[in-house]
This record gives C-alpha cells, structure tokens and sequence, in this order.
C-alpha cells in the first residue's frame, strides 16, 4: 500500500480508514458495496452547537507515557475577593473526573461520547464559593483500557470558568500550565483491567492519600507540579487530536473529524440512598492469599464458616472481629436494584483491607463472596481510625459485600449504602390500573428505565452498560410516552450514528470499544458475534420514531446521510437468491434475538421481512421528509424485490403463515415460526392478501413450534396481538410469564432473560420495560400518527381492567386517556392538548355518542375525531 505507512495502517483500523485503503478481507467483504450512481451520497454535515474553550488548554501530569487507570489530581486555588453574581463554565476529562470544591463533591462526568466528539459539561460553581481562598480540586482517571462506554482516547483535562461580579465586572480562569497537579498514588497506576468491557479494578490505599489536598489551608509538598499542557492540542478538540504519544494503540485522530459539543442531556441528580438491611454475615478462612483468588479465581481458596460475623443492634453500627487468615463477611442489601456508587465508613486498624463485591442477584445462604459478577469488587486499604470510602466508578446494585481482613484488632462498619444517580426526569411516569401485580409490573419497568437511561441509554448497567439499537432501543418508546422526555433518545441517535464504518454498517453499539474489538475478532475467526447489522435496522427505525414523537428534523438531519449509506451497504449484500444473507457476511453479523431460533439459518426469513418494513416504513418517509425522492424510490424498489422474494421462500399458502425454515423444512424433519417474523407481517402488512389470521391465532396461542423471543424482544408479539385487537393475551402475558420473573419481586426490575440464577452473571436490570410501553402503545392505545405529535391514534383496549388511567406527557402537552367499568359499559375519558388531533378507534360493535370519523372501517375498528384541545367523556356500549 504506497504512501501508507505501518502507524497509519494500525491508526486507521481503530479510528475507521476508508475501506479502499484496505487489503482485501480486512473491510469484511474485501470489496466495497457497488452504488448507484445516479443516487449520490450527502455529505455527512458537521455536528451543531461545538465548542471552542480557548483560553484554556487541555492539560496532564507532565509525562510521555500514561499507564491505563491512572488517577491524576489537579488543584487550583481560586480567591473571592468581591461579591460574585455566578461562577459558571464548562469542564471535560478524558476519560472520567470528579469535581469538588473546597473538599465537597460537585458533580462527576463527562457524560460518554465517542471520543472524536466529546460532551463537555456545564459546571455551576455560584453556591459552592465562599469570599477569600477557594480550592478547585480535580480527581481524573484515564481508562487506557478499553471500557464499555469508552472505547479509546487520550488523557487530558479542561476546564473553562467565567466569573461575573456583582459590580458587573468579569474574569476568566482557566487550566493551563498554572495549575497544580500530581499522580494520584492511592490508586495504582497501570492497573489491570475488571474484564473485557470494563476498565477499572479499582484498588484504593487510604495510607497514600493526601488528607485536606481539595480544602484551603494545605500546602502541597514535592510531589505536586506543574500541569503539562498536551502538546499540539486544541481547545476546539478532544485530547484524542492531540499529538500526546498513546503507547498502547498508537492513535491519533484527525482534528478536522473532531470537536467538542456542550453536553446534550442534564446532569444527573445523586442521591444517597441507605442499604436496607444486614441480609447476612459470616467468616471465610483462606487457605490460598485472598489477592489470588481475586485475581485468578483460585479454585478451593477459602472455607466458609456461615457463624454471624458481626453484631450489632439493629440498623447497626456492626462490629466484626479481625483475625490472621481469616475475613468477615457482611452482605447488605437495598431496598430496590440501583445504580450509583456504593460508600460505606469503617473504623479499623491501618492496613485492614475490605473487598467490596456487588451483585444483582443473590440468595443469602448461596454464594459466600458475591465475587460471581463480572469480577465486580473493589478493594479498599484503610488508614488508621475512621475512613470513609465511595467507589469512583458506580454500579448497579442490589446486594452489596464487604470483605474485611487484617492480622488482629475489630473493626466497626456504618453508613453502608450507594450514591445513586438518576436521569433528572422533568415528568413522573402516571400509570395505573385496578390489577395489583400489573401495577407491580409498571413500578418495576419504571425503575428499569431509570437504571437504564442515565447519561447513555443502555441495556443493562451490570454487565457492560453499553447502548444497542434493535432490542436496547425499544424502550425508548417508554422515554417518549411516560416520562415525556426527548433529549435521551436524542443524544443516542446522536452518539450512535457515528460508530458507522467506511463500509457503511454500524458498530451496533457505540460508543463501546467491544464492537472496536470485534473488528480484529472477527478478522481472526476468534468471535461469534460481529457488528449486528439488523441493529442497524433497528436505529433507522429509531430515528423514524424519533421524528413522530417529537418533530425535531435538527436531530435526524445529523443522522440521515448515515442512514443512506447504511442503505447502500445493506443493498450491496443481497445474493444471487435476491435475498439479504444471515450468514458469511464477513466482520458483520446478524443476531435478530438470542432464543427464538433453532439455527442461524432461521432467522433469513425475519431479517428480510425486518429489512422491508424498515425501508417501507422508516427510511423512505425519512427521505421523503428531506426531500431525497430519488432514495424514496430506490428503497420502496428495493423492499418491493425483498418482500416479493421472501414470500417465494418463506410464505406458506396452505397454512397462510411464515415458515422460518420452509426451503429446509423437509430435511429437518419438522416446521418452525418465529413471534417476530409473524409479528412484522401483522403490523406492516407484509401478508400476502392481508391474510393475518393464521399468524395472529399462533401468537396468541404460543404453541411450541414457534421461535418465542427473549424479554427485550417480546414486544414485537405484543405490538402485533395489540394491533390484531387481542388486549387480553397481552395482559395474560403480564400477569403469568412477566410477573413470574424473580427480579420484579426481588429487584424491582425486569431481567434480562425468562429464568434467571441467584449468584451468577444474570442481569437483572436489563432494557425491557416492555409491559410499561405496551400499556401505554397497546391497551391505552396512544401512538403517534404525524411528526411531533401533530395527529396520533387513541384505541384503548382495557380488555378485562375496570380502571385504567395513563397520561403521556407529548411535544404537544398531557394526553390522558381513563377508563373505567366492564365491556358492555365501559366509561372513557380522552383529554387532547392543543396542537394535538386525535383519532379515537374502537370497535365496530361499540356505541359511541360521537361523530364517526369519515373513513372506511378497518379491520372491525371504527374511528372518531377528537379535535385538539378537547375532552371525550362517553361511554361505549357494547352491542
């Protein structure tokens, strides 16, 4: 390859160097996707709304080299000496920081980002700030490693402050080579990684601290110095641009590809909540060094003594005796599953080291150390006296360990529980029903979103928190309609969309340095899994519902050039069958669902079906919206191709269904469905002659030759026996297999799979709130049918509920929809906001004292108008 040398071979892989400079076999197909030529490509518009911080500069301990998690200290005093109106700026690290002022905490970030743009947050300085000396003290961890939100970059810190004065007056302060800084050697630089998609193990030694450093009054001795301005660095750029050396992968990105952007979401609230209760203690006695064993997992490392460990009276303060060779237990647990940073206090000897373990879920009298979670322990070494410890990084927890050990003395634990961080909702989800364990399930999928949508909108935050399209982005449809919120489903298309490749195929979960690592896996043949092409369907989808929800065009129009190259690349994979392949793809792959599928093979019929409904419902409305006809046609072409070939393959006129592995059906002996290939046929039309009613019965009786989905994806089921007028299947469901999971009675949550184990690798707080926006999209009804909420559909199903009452707080205002009473005579009370017409569709054989809608009657419905800015309060009879 002339011209390309070796360092800017490796910088590209990683960063995404276009696919023509690649040897054949490295871009997945060894040959670029073949376009149309009359259909040119936009080009990809810079992100609105950067940022500029000059003066300051990004600044880091002086050095050539930063070792993966390592913590730097930055310190600057700041003299008050007039009255202040506000202190205000914006502040960004790479990879995390921990701000306080004057010793109290102030806030942590930066909200994840891909790291070519990075979010850089609002600080608030004005009610922390006192007349005389302050102390701006800054704790930043460098990942180095790869993390589950963070998938490369570069250290660096910046800060910019503007002060205004009561008397009007201004001044400026800002990081640069005035700032004081030093390695923080409490936490081990170069420490080895928790697992694949987490970089921190972190492991914290009071005894080198350096007690009062973030407070006034301290003098710093030898160990502190000068900041170090990154070399040609930007203030208009992330660190990632700089010409700092990066000795683990090399890397440097071009600045014209980067920038920063103010942070797109709030800040998130912090709230300390108390562990519940003591659940359980006991001894273990080591026969191996407990540093081993958490290292390695040495088999047969410790017996367990299951005598009580500690006492106390009840609420604490817990005493448990220190011994050689031997460590106390005590497992407490919260009241419900959530994410924060764990903090506890101890009084015990210098030197007493405590692991802290987290799990999701666990069965006192099980596992004797909750080191059964993707290595989920951090370990603490105390000074002597009374220390108190809080996790830099946070977790998700339910069940929290401490591990305590020395050679003799007691020690005294208190204060046990977890900062936790939430969205800061501006609504409080309103749903409710006259059925107890439905109710259950609606407070259970509202703490999940609230596990699950922080400052990325993740899967699941025990495991590697990272951000899907496909099945992670469904429950935004519980963002939009009961929280009423925009700007988190906003910032994901935002943040996602560029984790596109040259290719054109997504990495299906961005940012996230494991769909980076996959890149190389796949190359080796060392990895199953691969980019996850139907998530990107999916996000198509997610920017389509996007602008029905909420109208904003300013958001899509980022997104939308990437969408058309995507296209391009899914077009280009089609076969000589004239269908899109699920196997030999190359580095990609398609994954569809983890259990609705016997073979790999199976899953051809639902991909291609998937493929169709997302260029006939979601791109080619996209294109029409910015005026691309040309791309309209070419993808209503398209689907027309894949939906005529699928039939031809998978349609099965006798039965009057789709039959996942009809071309093979003969050979294996037996005929096999899917709930989501007969869901999209439902819901999209795509039966031939509208013929649904084979498809319909089968999802609603679930026999055992049907593919039945993991939670995540059981929406797809649902949505369709909604829209096929089956509301009491769907409410069976919730109150059988939905209420049976152990983590909505345990957790308060929903799991991520049908059956979970206590003491294992289980997520329990995972993004499937699904019995939340289905009440809401299926039995309340409310959809939208134009952009931002201008028109939507209402067509509430409450089936065997005698009470039922949701708002959806739209774009456009409160939408609320209450029933009350049986079938036969049921009361109805639909509010519409301004803007907002509504059209109420209900069944053809109930009689309504209202205006039918001038429309055909569809499928047994009939519809009625509901004018914005007016309330329906009727009955309806059932003849």
């Amino acid at each position: 390859m002339p011209g390309l040398t070796r360092r800017d071979f490796f910088t590209g892989l990683a960063l995404g160097i276009p696919a023509a400079l690649l040897p054949p076999g490295i871009a997945g197909q060894g040959t670029r996707p073949q376009r149309d030529a009359s259909l040119a490509l936009p080009a990809f518009p810079p992100p609105a709304h950067t940022l500029d911080l000059s003066p300051a500069r990004w600044i880091w301990y002086p050095s050539e080299r930063c070792l993966p998690n390592t913590f730097v200290q930055f310190r600057r005093v700041l003299t008050i000496d007039a009255p202040i109106r506000k202190v205000t700026g914006w502040i960004a690290a790479d990879s995390r920081y921990l701000l306080q002022v004057n010793g109290e905490r102030v806030q942590w970030g930066p909200a994840p980002s891909d790291p070519r743009w990075m979010e850089v947050d609002p600080v608030d300085l004005t009610p922390h700030l006192h007349a005389g000396e302050n102390v701006l003290g800054t704790t930043v961890l460098f990942f180095g490693h790869g993390d589950g939100t963070w998938p490369v970059g570069k250290p660096g810190f910046i800060c910019r402050l503007a002060i205004e004065y009561a008397d009007g007056s201004t001044a400026l302060v800002a990081t640069d080579a005035t700032w004081q800084c030093r390695i923080a050697r409490s936490w081990t630089p170069g420490h080895y990684k928790r697992w694949y998609v987490r970089s921190l193990q972190e492991e914290y030694d009071a005894r080198l601290a350096t007690p009062g450093w973030e407070k006034s009054g301290f003098t710093p001795d030898d160990s502190w110095t000068a900041a170090m301005p990154l070399p040609d660095s930007s203030a208009a750029a992330p660190p990632i641009a700089s010409a700092y050396r990066e000795y683990a992968y090399d890397l440097r990105a071009s600045r014209e590809a980067c920038g920063l952007r103010p942070r797109s979401i709030p800040l998130l609230r912090e709230t300390l909540v108390p562990a519940a209760r003591l659940a359980e203690s006991l001894f273990v006695t080591w026969h191996r060094p407990p540093e081993e064993y958490f290292e390695c997992l040495t088999p047969g490392a410790f017996s367990v003594d299951r005598r009580p460990a500690a006492t106390a009276a009840e609420g604490g303060p817990w005493t448990v005796p220190l011994e050689p060779g031997r460590g106390a237990v005590l497992t407490f647990s919260m009241s419900e599953e959530a994410v924060g940073w764990p903090y506890f206090t101890i009084d015990a000897p210098a030197g007493t080291v405590i692991e802290l373990m987290v799990q999701e879920h666990h069965e006192p009298g099980g596992a004797a150390l909750l080191n059964t979670h993707y290595h989920s322990w951090t370990r603490f070494i105390c000074t002597e006296g009374v220390n108190r410890f809080e996790t830099f990084d946070y977790e998700a927890v339910q069940w929290l360990q401490l591990h305590i050990r020395h050679t003799g003395g007691t020690a005294t634990v208190s204060q046990v529980g977890i900062r936790r961080r939430n969205f800061a909702w501006s609504h409080e989800p309103k749903a409710v029903t006259d059925d107890p364990v439905i109710n259950t399930l609606l407070r259970a999928s509202v703490n999940t979103v609230c596990n699950s949508i922080q400052d990325l909108a993740v899967d699941g935050m025990g495991r590697e928190r990272q951000q899907y399209s496909g099945d992670g982005s469904h429950q935004l449809h519980a963002v939009y309609l009961a929280f009423g919120e925009t700007a988190p489903p906003a910032r994901f298309l935002t943040t996602y969309c560029r984790g596109i490749t040259e290719e054109g195929y997504f990495l299906d979960c961005w940012p996230a340095y494991d769909r980076l690592a996959r890149l190389w896996e796949r190359q080796l043949q060392s990895s199953y899994w691969g980019p996850l092409v139907d998530h990107g369907i999916g996000f198509v989808f997610d920017c389509w519902h996007h602008y029905l929800y909420t109208g904003d065009r300013a958001t899509i129009e980022e997104v939308f050039p990437r969408l058309l190259k995507f296209y391009t690349y899914l077009r280009s994979l089609r076969r000589d069958d004239g269908l899109l392949p699920v196997e030999g793809l190359g580095v990609p792959s398609v994954y569809i669902d983890h259990l609705a599928y016997a073979r790999q093979g199976h899953k051809k019929c639902v991909f291609n079906l998937y493929a169709v409904a997302m260029l006939e419902h979601a791109l080619a409305p996209l294109c029409r919206v910015f005026g691309e006809e040309a791309w309209e046609r070419d993808a209503r072409r398209v689907a027309g191709e894949l939906l005529g070939r699928t039939r031809e393959e998978f349609w099965d006129d006798g039965e009057g269904i789709y039959v996942v592995n009809r071309p093979w059906r003969d050979r294996e002996k037996e005929r096999r469905y899917c709930d989501r290939s007969l869901a999209l046929g439902i819901l999209y039309n795509l039966c031939p002659e509208g013929r649904t009613d084979a498809a319909l019965a089968m999802l609603a009786e679930a026999p055992p030759a049907m593919g039945f989905s993991y939670p995540a994806n059981a929406c797809w089921r649902l949505w369709a026996l909604a829209k096929g007028g089956q509301p009491e299947v769907i409410l069976h469901d919730f109150r059988t297999r939905w209420s049976a999971m152990e983590s909505v009675g345990r957790n308060n949550t929903l799991q991520e799979f049908w059956k979970e184990r206590p003491d294992a690798g289980s997520v329990m707080s995972h993004s499937c709130p699904v019995p939340l926006y289905l009440l809401y999209m299926g039995i309340a009804g409310i959809q939208p049918l134009a952009p931002g909420f201008e028109r939507c559909l209402i067509r509430p199903q409450p089936a065997d509920l005698t009470m039922l009452s949701v708002t959806a707080p739209t774009v456009r205002g409160d939408i609320v929809v209450a029933t009350s009473g049986g079938r036969g005579e049921r009361h109805l009370t639909v509010t519409m906001p301004s803007g907002c017409t509504g059209e109420l569709a209900v069944n053809s054989k109930e009689i309504l004292p209202l205006a039918p809608w001038p429309s055909p009657e569809e499928s047994g419905l009939r519809r009625y108008l509901l004018p914005a800015g007016t309330t329906a309060d009727v009955t309806l009879r059932y003849t």
